[in-house]
């Protein structure tokens, strides 16, 4: 399963890093606030809570930030957000999947649609990339975490399908029904995530040439950059540009 499906690894321009922060924050702070109102506040009985904790102490958000995200949870009773996901092709007919959490449909689907047209996509019908990846449970762990042989044996005792060690990070993949529980058995010896959720993981990639490489790249920054826009996923193949 070597490979990569989630657009998390934006390369912002130093000067930009303050701005992309709160931007982050702020994204961070929606889903844990939505979490909270779901379920319950206390995330060892809230595994949606929890993964959205564990997401933001991976980027060094603040704890008054997210005590304050679990506290609007009860204080924006009158304000809803929806999941709303939307699908469609990029530059050399990639396929991008594009998941929101929103309050405003309208906004959202106009401001998605524009921005895969203004980077030369199309926003398409559901369907129309997703048959192209499956859902998977994946977990990552920063590489100094734990060492290679232990995160390979825990994995395995946890009922993981694969645990590949990379440069920085272990990354663990199980099946969308089994997540939970292979989750909450790590749990038990790590408790530190770069990411953990369920993902859509591409069953072919996409080799582009460097001009439409280049394209995508920017078509997908943006869609990560819109508010509303909480994961982006692709089969675009991620390669070193010269």
């Amino acid at each position: 399963m070597a490979g990569h499906s989630h657009w998390a690894g934006i390369k912002y321009k130093k000067g930009r890093a303050d701005k992309q922060r709160s931007k982050i924050f702020s994204k961070i702070s929606r889903e844990i606030t939505v979490a909270a109102k779901l379920g319950d506040r206390d995330p060892d009985m809230n595994p949606r809570l929890r993964s959205a904790i564990q997401l933001a102490r991976s980027v060094n958000m603040p704890k008054e930030n997210i005590d304050r995200a679990i506290s609007k949870s009860e204080a924006n009773q009158n304000i809803n957000y929806n999941h709303l996901r939307y699908e469609g092709t990029g530059p050399g007919k990639i396929y991008v999947i594009v998941e929101t959490l929103t309050d405003n449909k309208n906004r959202t689907v106009s401001n998605i649609r524009t921005i895969f047209q203004k980077h030369g996509g199309s926003l398409g019908i559901i369907g129309v990339a997703s048959h192209n990846f499956k859902q998977l449970g994946i977990i990552r762990i920063e590489k100094k975490t734990i060492s290679d042989e232990s995160i390979l044996e825990l994995a395995v005792e946890a009922g993981a399908e694969e645990c590949i060690s990379k440069e920085s990070f272990h990354e663990i993949f199980c099946s969308k029904e089994q997540f939970y529980k292979v989750k909450m058995a790590i749990e038990k010896k790590v408790d530190n995530f770069i990411r953990s959720g369920i993902e859509w993981y591409p069953l072919n990639q996409m080799d582009l040439k460097e001009d439409q490489y280049k394209s995508a790249i920017n078509l997908l920054e943006s869609l990560k950059e819109d508010d509303d826009v909480q994961n982006v996923y692709t089969n675009l193949k991620e390669k070193k540009l010269n």
